[in-house]
């Protein structure tokens, strides 16, 4: 069984939260098998491949179909999260921000897969042996990045600013940074220290994108925990053991949209539920967890950077 998440915990792509960047891969695997038109990552399957959890790399490589094992639901989430960072990333830098920091890049092939403008450089921070897991991988299959791919070998609770200046990243420079499928992985204050950092880190003109989930209401949170039970219930029966409710950290948190726009982030938002309208996919049912309500926010800097912020 997963152990539920406590400060210090350890794990690699294939036990406890790093399984779940090898699910993410899995579900864009499926999504561009489907339909290239929202996503097209090809590194997605041969990644999942190569961590070796049977039951993902059927499912990534289209042996076992998803059914009631990955309902729709996820797949579309996965196409328009996807392509929400895409556009955001190719925003930002055909508009001339040089620099890319992703946090927790995981099994995220953007470095790669992107049509990156000449100059651009792409950070990637995420735990050592995931860094050297992807890195390794990639070259095997002949891939070379399409920007200049610089590492932050770090895990997030420790020193990782210092870890990127050392890699070569100019806080002085405007930054587009993404906190992708991050911040429910992270304790409450942790996500704030985050979320500051980033901030004390951008110059003006910087860019951030990221969800923003609503605070739950009353017994929101145990309609979640049961959803997710269930879920890991149908993968248990295949020898995969998740166990995706103890993974995430529950409770009051900072909404991170209001939090950053206090900090001088100018942003906009928009939901899942909105984002299913706009790209024609069949609108969300049975959504006791509020997955539409999830906000993707994306916006720039526009107030001079502090160390001192409202409380």
């Amino acid at each position: 069984m997963t152990s539920t998440r406590h400060d210090g915990d350890t794990w690699d792509l294939a036990s406890s939260v790093g399984a779940t960047a090898s699910m993410a891969a899995a579900a864009r695997a499926i999504a561009t098998r489907a339909d290239r038109s929202l996503i097209d990552d090809p590194f997605a399957e041969p990644l999942v491949r190569a961590v070796g959890v049977d039951l993902l790399t059927r499912l990534a490589t289209g042996e076992v179909t998803p059914n009631d094992l990955v309902e729709q639901v996820w797949i579309d989430i996965a196409k328009v999260r996807t392509n929400f960072y895409d556009e955001f990333f190719l925003d930002a830098t055909n508009a001339g921000t040089t620099q890319v920091v992703i946090l927790a890049s995981g099994l995220d092939s953007r470095a790669y897969r992107l049509p990156w403008p000449t100059g651009t450089v792409v950070y990637e921070v995420d735990q050592p042996q995931v860094i050297e897991f992807k890195t390794r991988t990639l070259a095997e299959l002949g891939a070379a990045p399409t920007a200049d791919r610089r590492v932050a070998a770090v895990d997030l609770r420790d020193d990782w600013p210092t870890a990127l200046r050392t890699a070569g990243f100019d806080p002085a420079r405007p930054t587009a940074w993404s906190a992708e499928g991050l911040l429910g992985y992270l304790p409450p204050k942790a996500q704030d220290r985050l979320l500051d950092t980033i901030t004390e880190l951008s110059a003006p003109g910087s860019r951030v994108a990221t969800e923003s989930k609503p605070n739950p209401q009353p017994g929101d949170e145990d309609k979640t925990k049961e959803r997710l039970h269930r879920i890991s219930e149908r993968w248990r029966a295949h020898s995969f053991d998740p166990d995706m409710a103890r993974l995430r950290y529950f409770g009051e948190r900072n909404e991170a949209a209001p939090y950053l726009t206090d900090r001088g982030w100018a942003l906009n938002g928009i939901s899942i539920r909105d984002l299913f309208a706009a790209n024609d996919l069949p609108p969300l049912k049975d959504d006791d967890m509020r997955m539409g309500d999830m906000l993707y926010v994306s916006g720039a800097l526009t107030r001079p950077r502090s160390s001192s912020y409202p409380a």
